[in-house]
């Protein structure tokens, strides 16, 4: 199989948007399954790979709308995993 340089940043930017909206669905049925508003950690690492994903496609379909809205995300989800990690950790 021969893909043209567009098709792979296509399918990046696709696979970025399904890992992006994954996240909102896992919330959802996780919530649902808890009959509570629960975000599970999965949550923020599918939150990095989509927000990666589509900062890269930004990045080559050189939209600075694009790439400032998925710039600083990844900063706000890598630092929830750190508060998560934190407050696991046994108190002294």
């Amino acid at each position: 199989m021969n893909f043209s340089r567009e098709t792979l940043w296509l399918v990046v930017g696709f696979t970025g948007q399904i890992a992006f909206t994954g996240r909102f669905v896992l919330q959802w049925l996780y919530s649902e399954y808890k009959k509570r508003s629960v975000i599970p950690v999965s949550f923020w690492y599918l939150s990095i790979v989509g927000s990666t994903l589509l900062l890269f496609y930004a990045i080559y379909r050189q939209d600075p709308v694009f790439i400032a809205g998925q710039a600083f995300g990844s900063i706000v989800y890598f630092r929830n995993l750190q508060l998560i990690a934190k407050s696991r950790q046994p108190k002294e």
